[in-house]
């Protein structure tokens, strides 16, 4: 299933999220590191969504995030980690 990622900032620290009739179910957070670099920290994923690819997608939507703004990540969250290791192409994020 596709689920539509919304973006949230405040300058220092940020989120990208799936929200459900109004229901936050899924987010990945993230604090701003300079100019050059965000920090994922966190992801976060609804038991009503395991399985099925939220929080892929989440990380999916950080990787492009950071390609358009031609910055890095760093991976604090295993799990955005985790899923950065299993895609090579991805290397040049982080």
């Amino acid at each position: 299933m596709k689920f539509k990622i919304q973006e949230k900032s405040n300058g220092s620290k940020g989120s990208f999220y799936i929200e459900i009739e109004g229901k936050k179910v899924a987010e990945m957070t993230y604090s701003v590191a300079g100019e050059e670099r965000i920090i994922v920290d966190h992801t976060e994923v609804d038991d009503s969504l395991r399985g099925q690819g939220a929080g892929l997608q989440l990380v999916e939507y950080a990787v492009k995030y950071v390609r358009a703004k031609n910055i890095k990540m760093l991976p604090l969250c295993p799990f955005t980690k985790a899923t950065l290791l299993k895609h090579p192409e991805w290397k040049d994020v982080w």
